[in-house]
C-alpha cells in the first residue's frame, strides 16, 4: 500500500507541488468515472454547515471601573443570559462568562445566542447588563474590539451524519427545534440536517486523521479539534472544536429561528491529508452511501424509517430561492418575514449573505412567490411508498462548499499548515 507522511505533504505544499481537491471536486470526479489515484491527490478539504446546538462562547468583558462591584451574579448581552464564571474577577469591574448559542433573549424571543455571536463578529454594539452579588446593577455598551478574550467552543459539532424528521400522527402544530414553523401531521412535511458526502467525518469514518489536535476552520477562523464531542460514539462521532471569535467570518455563523425558539448554526471545514490508499478510498463515499435515519418529530427515540442523503441532496435540487415580486400579495403580515430562520427576507428582498437556502420561504408564502427545488423523499411506511416534501433544510451545502474551498486556497497559499 502506498503511503506518505504529513511532513512530505507540507513540503510539497511549500514547493507549490501539492494536489489539493475539495470534497465537491473529488465527488464530481467519481460521478464522472474519473476516480483519482493515490498520486493524484495529497489533501481533500471537507466541509459542513448546519445547526450545531452545542456552540458556546467564552468571553471576558469589561463592565465598570475596578472596585465598582465585588463580583457579578448575573449578566445579559442583548438580553441573552450568560453564565458568570468560572473566574470571579473580584473587584476588577469585569466579568468572565460562558454564553450558550441556544440561549434565548429575555427582550426578544426571536433573538438568541446564535444571533448574538453573529452581531459580535460583525462588530455591532452589544448592550451588557450586570447585576452584582450585592444587587447593584451596571451596564455598558461594547463591541468585539472591547472584549479582550472571545473564544468559541463547540461541544458537539459536525456530526458524522444526523437525523431527519416527519410527523406521522394526525396532530398538526408540533413545535420542535427541528421544525420551522410548527410541523403539520399526516406525513405532510419533512425536515433534515447534514451535508452527506461533504461531511468531514463521513470522509474519515475511522478518524485516522481527524483527531485531537487536528487543525480546522471554524466559521472561517483557524481552530482545533479538542477531541470528540458529547454524545459521540463509534458509529456516529462528532467533534469538540475551538477557535477565536475575533477571527471568524460573519458569512459562516448565525442564529436560526425554529418553532421552539432560536438556535445557532456554524460552518466547519477539515483537511484530510491522504496518508495512504485506504484514507483515499474512504473519501470516495457518495450521498447514496450515507444513511439518513427518519425520526418522529415528537422524539428521536421513535424511528419512522431510513433513507439516504441522495434523496435530500439530489443534483436537481437548488441551493437558493428566487423571489417573484410580481406575484407577491403584499400581505400586511408577511409569513416569510415572520418565519425566515435567518431573517434573510425583509422589505421584499432576499439578503443573499443571510439566506440559508432552507426552503421555509417557499413553504409558508401563501402567494407562492418563492421558488426553490428542495425535493421530496420516498419513504416506505407499512410497505407503502410515501412521498413527503422537504420543507426545511437545517444544513446549508452552499456555505459548506464555500468554506471547504477557502480551506483549499489557504493550504495552497501556505496560509494553513497541516
Amino acid at each position: 500500500m502506498k503511503t506518505r507522511t504529513k511532513e512530505e505533504i507540507n513540503e510539497k505544499i511549500s514547493k507549490g507541488e501539492a494536489k489539493v481537491l475539495t470534497a465537491e471536486e473529488l465527488k464530481d470526479m467519481i460521478k464522472n468515472s474519473e476516480k483519482p489515484s493515490f498520486d493524484d491527490v495529497d489533501v481533500v478539504t471537507t466541509g459542513t454547515c448546519g445547526i450545531m446546538s452545542g456552540t458556546a462562547a467564552i468571553l471576558h468583558i469589561p463592565i465598570a471601573e475596578g472596585g465598582s462591584f465585588k463580583k457579578a451574579s448575573k449578566i445579559y448581552l442583548n438580553g441573552v443570559e450568560g453564565h458568570v464564571g468560572p473566574c470571579p474577577n473580584e473587584w476588577l469591574g469585569s466579568v468572565d462568562l460562558i454564553i450558550h448559542g441556544t440561549e434565548h433573549s429575555k427582550l426578544n424571543p426571536e433573538y438568541g445566542g446564535g444571533f448574538l455571536f453573529k452581531d459580535l463578529v460583525m462588530g455591532n454594539e452589544i448592550e451588557v447588563e450586570v447585576e452584582s452579588i450585592d444587587g447593584e446593577k451596571f451596564s455598558n455598551t461594547v463591541t468585539i474590539d472591547d472584549i479582550p478574550n472571545a473564544e468559541m467552543i463547540g461541544t458537539r459539532n459536525a456530526f458524522k451524519n444526523y437525523s431527519s424528521f416527519t410527523n406521522p400522527d394526525d396532530e398538526d402544530g408540533i413545535t420542535s427545534i427541528f421544525a420551522q414553523p410548527a410541523m403539520k401531521g399526516n406525513l405532510k412535511e419533512f425536515t433534515f440536517s447534514g451535508c452527506g458526502e461533504l461531511n468531514p467525518l463521513e470522509n474519515d469514518p475511522n478518524q485516522e486523521v481527524i483527531k485531537r489536535g487536528t487543525k480546522v476552520l471554524l466559521n472561517g477562523a483557524e481552530g482545533l479539534v479538542l477531541g470528540n464531542g458529547t454524545r459521540s460514539n463509534a458509529e456516529n462521532p462528532n467533534l469538540m472544536l475551538a477557535a477565536d471569535i475575533k477571527l471568524m467570518n460573519k458569512k459562516y455563523l448565525g442564529g436560526f429561528k425554529t418553532s421552539s425558539g432560536p438556535e445557532v448554526f456554524d460552518s466547519v471545514a477539515v483537511p484530510i491529508p491522504i496518508l495512504n490508499e485506504n484514507i483515499l478510498k474512504n473519501t470516495f463515499i457518495l450521498d447514496k452511501d450515507v444513511s439518513l435515519p427518519v425520526k418522529h418529530i415528537k422524539g428521536r427515540h421513535m424511528a419512522v424509517g431510513e433513507i439516504d442523503y441522495h434523496q435530500v441532496w439530489d443534483e436537481s435540487n437548488e441551493e437558493r430561492p428566487i423571489f417573484n415580486q410580481n406575484t407577491c400579495l403584499d400581505c400586511e403580515d408577511c409569513d416569510v418575514e415572520k418565519y425566515c430562520p435567518t431573517n434573510a427576507f425583509k422589505n421584499k428582498e432576499i439578503n443573499e449573505l443571510e439566506c440559508f437556502g432552507c426552503g421555509v420561504c417557499q413553504n409558508v408564502c401563501i402567494g407562492e412567490s418563492f421558488k426553490i427545488k428542495t425535493g421530496k423523499i420516498n419513504l416506505d411506511i407499512n410497505s407503502k411508498d410515501t412521498e413527503i416534501p422537504i420543507v426545511c433544510r437545517q444544513s446549508d451545502r452552499k456555505r459548506a462548499k464555500s468554506l471547504a474551498n477557502e480551506l483549499k486556497e489557504k493550504i495552497l497559499n501556505q496560509e494553513f499548515k497541516l
